[in-house]
Parts: C-alpha cells; structure tokens; sequence
C-alpha cells in the first residue's frame, strides 16, 4: 500500500510574534493605584450606607419603671412576673437590653430597668 502526501507549492510567511507590552509601575504610581482603590472602596461604602435612612423625628420611649433586686431575685424570675404572654426568654432579652447586662447575673440592691406593663 503507497501513502500519498501532498505539500503546498509555497509556504506561508509566518509572522514575527508581537512583543507583548510589559506595564511597570514606579512606586509613585503603585502610591496612586493603591490611593484610587481605597478611594473608590471608600465611595461604595458611602453609597451603600446611603441606603440607611433615619428619621429627624423623635421616636416614641418604650414606658419603664425601675424595680430593686432583692436577696433570692434572679433575672428569670424578675421577667416571668413581667411577661405577659408567657415568653419569659424574650422579657429577659429586653431587661438585659434595657440595662445593658452581660450577663444574668444580679446583686440584691441592684436597681433594673423593666419594661412597664
């Protein structure tokens, strides 16, 4: 069995490859890149902080009384006498919020802010 093989009369020219261009920055210029990254991250912040929006009126204090903790009282059950609905967990919440709590813990004379209800 014979193989034919054909080949073109001529060949192409092949081009030369293009020198690719090689940016390199001076160390002012990565100063300036660097400065207009920030810059810009900083006006997307601005922008999307934007999208929060107060109002210039006064909102409506939630009513409170003050209650002393005496010897036994703990917060569980200062909340329980006060929630209404049975969510002892989320009267808690609001007690601790109110008074800035890290923690359960109260001292007999301790004086809390609860929700007046």
């Amino acid at each position: 069995m014979s193989t034919l093989t054909i080949e073109p009369a001529f060949r192409p020219v092949v081009a030369m490859p293009r020198r690719r261009s090689h940016v390199r920055l001076t160390r002012r210029g990565r100063v300036v890149v660097f400065v207009l990254s920030l810059a810009l991250a900083f006006a997307i912040g601005i922008m999307v902080a934007a999208g929060s929006v107060a109002t210039g009126e006064a909102g409506t204090p939630e009513p409170t009384r003050v209650v002393t903790v005496g010897t036994g009282d703990t917060l569980w059950g200062i909340a329980s006498g006060l929630a209404d609905d049975g969510d002892v967990q989320a009267m808690m919440t609001k007690i601790e919020r109110l008074n800035a709590l890290d923690s359960g813990m109260l001292s007999a004379g301790q004086k809390l802010v609860v929700p007046a209800g």
